[in-house]
């Protein structure tokens, strides 16, 4: 195994020169454009990592990451024309940049090309890569719809909310780990136990998102910290401050969720500030560190070297360790 920035330079060198010069031109550039926009790229590099995890050169996984990157920018362009976002990683988002037709059918586009990239596989690899990006495509579709619903309701438990981001953000994580281990042909139990841990792993990750989104370093963080309480969303934090407070801290968190001030900065403080005194942030830290420790439990399991177990593992606690 090599390390996660050999996997990031591989992938990257694969997107810059992967060809999409077809017509008509405002189908494809668009896919172009949001490709070339970058990002962190840890689906991708999970699926290599996990290919070479298993003993199989890591280039022999490259359709599969592929399709998985392809697939998340897809979901990408949509969840943006949802939200009606002006901006992804800092430029224009695709709707903004060309229009909403074009957003929609590039993406649509995107899905289709994503399910070409596993035809470089032999037939048995092809079915069951396809197998299991069918079922976490729709299980994504599944998470964006519960994550819309909860914007109306009101009665949003942590349970259904734990169930959201496992859809929308967990089940890819483990599903790209889970294709290097179906391209690395290695056992079924291997495979389902390296799933597991990026379905775990995406969890925490998630959770880790929303406690960065209101308490991380807005030099690092990559986002305006508390987005996520300008836009009322109910997220782990916020449904944890509802179950710990008491009636007057109640009140006010429902009443500062139910504004959107001009100016957000008193909103956000004022909200951090119940997060904290209830003991919503600590079990939020609580919560990440559950996860990953369970992400961790599966790695035992695996008929993997020691050494191998412990990179893993180490990539775990880096991934949890970030403030961006």
């Amino acid at each position: 195994m090599q390390s996660i920035t050999y996997y990031q330079e591989i992938i990257s060198s694969h997107f810059n020169s992967l060809i999409l010069e077809k017509d008509p031109k405002n189908l494809y550039e668009p896919i172009r454009y949001i490709l070339s926009l970058g990002g962190k790229r840890l689906r991708p590099v999970l699926t290599l990592m996990s290919a070479e995890v298993f003993d199989c050169d890591c280039q022999n996984a490259l359709a599969a990451a592929t399709a998985v990157e392809v697939f998340h920018n897809f979901s990408l362009i949509h969840d943006d024309i949802m939200d009606d976002a002006p901006l992804r990683r800092g430029n224009e988002t695709v709707h903004e940049k060309w229009n909403i037709n074009t957003g929609i059918l590039s993406g649509d586009a995107m899905l289709i090309l994503a399910y070409q990239y596993f035809e470089a596989y032999e037939p048995s690899t092809f079915r069951e890569l396809a197998k299991l990006f069918s079922k976490t495509a729709l299980e994504v579709c599944e998470g964006q719809q519960y994550d819309i619903d909860f914007v109306t309701r009101d009665d949003v438990t942590i349970p259904e909310y734990l169930k959201m981001i496992e859809f929308k953000t967990a089940v890819l994580v483990g599903a790209a780990m889970k294709m290097g281990a179906i391209v690395a042909n290695t056992s079924e139990e291997n495979a389902n136990a390296i799933y597991e841990f990026g379905l775990n792993l995406g969890i925490a990750f998630q959770l880790q998102d929303d406690y960065l989104d209101a308490f991380g370093n807005p030099k690092t963080f990559g986002k305006q910290v508390g987005g996520d309480i300008i836009e009322n969303k109910k997220t782990y934090l916020y449904l944890k401050a509802i179950e710990f407070a008491n009636d007057d801290d109640k009140e006010q968190l429902l009443h500062l969720f139910s504004i959107q001030p001009n100016d957000n900065s008193d909103k956000i403080n004022s909200v951090k500030e119940i997060f904290n005194q209830t003991g919503a942030s600590e079990a939020t830290k609580n919560a990440i560190e559950n996860y990953t420790l369970k992400a961790f439990k599966t790695i035992e399991i695996m008929n993997i070297s020691a050494d191998k177990k412990a990179i893993l593992k180490a990539f775990g606690q880096k991934l949890m360790s970030r403030d961006v």
